[in-house]
């Protein structure tokens, strides 16, 4: 995984867990498949859980969600296969992580994996449903802050952009053709 952050193996019970959480949401609530779209969901805050399949190659596609969880405050958790977490979804392919926007019937499960990962979870994290004990990681690892180049830069406010003035309009002249036409109408 990323630098700071140590590769781990999940607990089966755990990774089983999540599977049957994704399946329970997809059928009841709202599964967001992809990195892509669980990148989304975290920033958008409609993340509850997010699920990342550890044999991801390369590792770089999901690398930036367990820093993003934790920044945002959502609960994450690691399972083994991105083939099996694609099937939970509902796909026929693989795929690296999933975000349950609306978790359904999946709301008992969400707070078994949460209240099985204890104090790794990030404090003050939220779940739709869930205890306010925080989510954070189910990965067992201890995090370390993100290196120096990984941290986001910090983005400076842009000023307010000037109104555009009206220009004056032009006064046209007609085409050489138009000044013909309208010397023979003469």
């Amino acid at each position: 995984m990323a630098k700071g952050y140590v590769k781990f193996e999940t607990p089966k019970e755990v990774s089983t867990k999540a599977y049957e959480a994704v399946e329970m949401a997809r059928d009841t609530g709202t599964v967001r498949k992809g990195t892509n779209e669980a990148t989304k969901a975290i920033e958008k805050g409609e993340a509850t859980l997010v699920v990342i399949a550890e044999d991801v190659d390369p590792e770089e596609v999901v690398m930036h969600l367990p820093m993003l969880c934790e920044e945002k405050k959502v609960p994450f958790v690691y399972v083994p296969l991105k083939t099996e977490l694609g099937k939970a979804s509902g796909l026929s392919v693989s795929c690296a992580a999933i975000a349950i926007a609306k978790p359904g019937n999946a709301d008992a499960a969400i707070k078994d994996i949460i209240a099985r990962l204890g104090d790794k979870v990030p404090k003050g994290a939220k779940s739709e449903g869930a205890s306010s004990a925080a989510p954070h990681a189910a990965h067992g690892a201890p995090h370390a802050p993100a290196q120096a180049g990984e941290a986001k830069k910090e983005q400076k406010p842009k000023a307010p952009k000037k109104p555009k003035e009206a220009k004056p309009e032009a006064k046209k002249e007609p085409a050489p053709e138009a000044k013909k036409e309208e010397a023979k109408k003469e």
